[in-house]
This record gives C-alpha cells, sequence and structure tokens, in this order.
C-alpha cells in the first residue's frame, strides 16, 4: 500500500532543495534528488522494497512537474523561433531522460532509506 504522505513529503523535500540546488549546479539537484527519495523512504518504514517504490513516485512527480517544465518551454521557443517539429523532438527526448534520471536515484535512496528506518 502506498503511504502519500511520504511520497509528498519526498517531493516536497526534493522540490524545495531543488529550488535552492542552483548554487550548486549538477551536484544540488542530484543531493535534492536523492535526499527527496531517501525521506520519501524513511517515512514508508516498510522495507527496502517499498522504501524503493516510495521514492520512485517521489522521483516520477519531481520528474513530471520538471517534464512539463521542459515541454512547454519548447512549445513556447518552437511557436516563437523554430519550427515545432525540429524543436519538439529533442525536448521529448530530454524531458524523458530527466524523469528516468529524477526517478531512479530517488528509488535507490528511498531504497537505503526504507532499509535504514
Amino acid at each position: 500500500m502506498v503511504n502519500w504522505r511520504a511520497v509528498l513529503t519526498g517531493f516536497g523535500v526534493s522540490f524545495v532543495l531543488g529550488v535552492f540546488a542552483f548554487a550548486l549546479p549538477g551536484i544540488g539537484h542530484a543531493a535534492a534528488g536523492l535526499v527527496g527519495g531517501f525521506v520519501a523512504g524513511w517515512m514508508a518504514d516498510d522495507g527496502a522494497w517499498s522504501g524503493a517504490v516510495h521514492g520512485l513516485l517521489a522521483g516520477a512527480l519531481g520528474g513530471l512537474v520538471v517534464v512539463s517544465l521542459i515541454l512547454a518551454a519548447s512549445l513556447a521557443g518552437g511557436l516563437l523561433f523554430v519550427p515545432i517539429g525540429v524543436l519538439g523532438v529533442g525536448a521529448a527526448l530530454a524531458a524523458l531522460a530527466v524523469f528516468l534520471a529524477l526517478a531512479v536515484d530517488s528509488a535507490i535512496a528511498g531504497a537505503i532509506g526504507g532499509l535504514l528506518a
């Protein structure tokens, strides 16, 4: 059973840390996902597998937010500057890569958090 409180708290931690992560580009954003996934797994408190699932869901929720921003920016840029077909394919692939990266590292950290809880 999914503990949505843990998932939303992990997402919130990732989001807040992600806002401040611009001070440490690259490292800060990865750390934000790891900490958020860890918090979600820790709060789930039901073992490594449950922690991984909760961390994955928290990271996927953050990934959906980032993907929607990437696609909105590419759509706006495509309508204003470049034909949308050229920009849209690259943006969709970049969005998929970002989505997977945010979800996978949060799942790993969630498994560790669930194991330690």
